[in-house]
């Protein structure tokens, strides 16, 4: 192989009139395909098909290292295809080819300016002020250089304020820095530990998230992605972000310990929603005990259990339980609606009616409540005549089994023979026809389905209009309305 300079002096003895023979034809053969993919990377760089081009430009470098046109060439693709990691040592590889190249220095200085390199970039915007520059890039230069120094100062007075607490000024600072260095990660870094300490963690994260892909290995910025998360309840972006710091370094000894952590609580909470799926709601109480065994000083996971709890548990628990869970959340439509189900099982129309109305006021697109409002009101209405199940005795989540038992003993107790007194044996025969009723209306599905729905099949004015959703329950007759994404069900003990 001939060194760059013999390479050069071969070149220069060959032309259309001395042609090349021997090693001459090699060094000119490989001279042509060198500017075969030099011309073909330019046209297709001009032409936009930068994948094309760099193809070329790679071609050219792997033909001859020392080519700093090339590298140049290259660069500008890469810049082009938003790559600056990428061309940024091929800038250095030109400026070390040819020292005196301005345009590349001015490019590495504007790139070293992005990535918060302040030092560097300098040097490289004075070394362009020394060479003799054109006008143009003299004054772009001297431009960048006196923005680096001013850049120099805010990262100067946004650590003092940070050190001083001042979280408000240092962000207003370091917002002037990020408009010009756009990849500088401890920049980032600082003014996301600035929003931390201010209490807005969905900016923290967005800093957080760009610093972890500006440098590549950031281990730190994905286990505090991973807190935040975790601090917000957000238990699956939790383990998502802990599993890339691990990924990077897996003894890393914060990650791996908050990874087991955010893992056996993921779990939980998973296992549980399982249960629910199952109507084992039993199971799953036991399961969201133990997340808040697990995290008692997150509330947002001891409050997320006492809501999945609340649709768990038989009518009286739930409505405590969602009482609780409403105290610090008012606004909470899911368990807004839970407790107005439990209501209308426990035979509190007016308190359902309550909770659907505040619930409509925040969700008043929701068929669940329109449908659930609507039933509540007719129930009240329905408690205010006739009542199959207090004519018989029974609530409301009574079986078959003890329905038909009450009927007997009320049929029993009330049947006319046993009245001798006219008066008493007229109302003992009307009480008997709504014992009867009652029983036909309550052991028929479809009827006590009606019933239950606000309507009753003996009535018939009832059966006149109306036109009345029909509902699905695993409890003869009964309806669960279903809430947000989960079916909601109590049990009954």
């Amino acid at each position: 192989m001939l060194s760059p300079s013999h390479q050069a002096a071969w070149r220069w003895s060959c032309s259309p009139f001395q042609p090349c023979v021997g090693l001459q034809s090699w060094v000119c053969g490989k001279d042509e395909s060198l500017g075969n993919h030099l011309e073909m990377g330019k046209k297709l760089l001009a032409a936009g098909q930068l994948a094309d081009a760099l193809s070329h430009f790679h071609a050219a470098i792997d033909g001859d290292p020392e080519n700093y046109m090339a590298y140049y060439r290259r660069a500008t693709v890469y810049l082009a295809m938003g790559k600056s990691k990428s061309a940024l040592p091929d800038l250095s590889k030109v400026i070390e080819l040819k020292p005196d190249f301005t345009s590349a220095r001015l490019q590495r200085g504007n790139l070293l300016l992005k990535q918060g390199r302040l030092d560097e970039a300098e040097s490289d915007f004075k070394k362009v002020l020394n060479s003799n520059p054109s006008d143009k890039d003299e004054n772009e230069a001297q431009s960048r250089l006196m923005k680096s120094d001013e850049i120099q100062r805010w990262v100067t007075q946004s650590r003092a304020n940070f050190d001083r607490k001042d979280y408000i000024t240092a962000v207003a600072h370091l917002d002037l820095i990020i408009e010009t260095c756009v990849w500088d990660v401890s920049s980032r870094e600082l003014r996301a530990e600035c929003f931390i300490q201010m209490g807005e963690m969905g900016k923290a994260i967005s800093d957080l998230t760009a610093a972890s892909k500006l440098k590549s290995d950031n281990t730190q910025a994905f286990y505090k992605l991973s807190t935040i998360y975790y601090h917000l309840g957000d238990h699956e972006m939790s383990l998502n972000e802990v599993r890339e710091c691990l990924k990077l370094d897996p003894d890393h000894e914060q990650c791996y310990s908050h990874y087991k952590q955010v893992k056996k609580l993921n779990k939980q909470i998973q296992s549980a929603e399982e249960l629910i799926q199952q109507q084992r709601y039993g199971d799953a109480v036991s399961k969201y005990e133990s997340v808040i065994k697990t995290e008692p000083n997150v509330p947002q996971y001891s409050h997320h259990a006492k809501e999945r709890i609340c649709h768990c548990l038989d009518v009286s628990r739930a409505i405590t339980v969602c009482s609780e869970v409403l105290q610090s959340d008012p606004q909470n439509v899911n368990v807004l609606k839970d407790r107005a189900e439990a209501y209308l099982l426990d035979e509190q129309y007016e308190e359902a009616i309550k909770d659907y109305e505040t619930a409509r006021e925040h969700s008043e697109n929701d068929r669940q409540i329109k449908e659930g409002l609507e039933k509540a009101q007719r129930l009240l209405k329905q408690s205010q005549k006739r009542d199959y199940y207090k004519i018989l005795g029974v609530k409301r989540t009574a079986q078959k089994k003890e329905i038909v038992k009450a009927y007997r003993k009320q049929a029993q107790q009330w049947h006319p023979d046993n009245f001798q007194d006219p008066v008493e044996k007229k109302k003992a025969e009307k009480k008997f026809i709504d014992i009867a009723q009652a029983k036909e209306v309550l052991t028929d599905p479809e009827m006590r389905q009606k019933f239950d729905n606000g309507e009753d099949p003996m009535d018939p004015e009832s059966q006149q209009g109306g036109h009345h959703q029909n509902f699905h329950s695993g409890f003869q007759g009964f309806n669960p309305f279903s809430s947000g994404q989960f079916n909601f069900k109590f049990n009954y003990q």
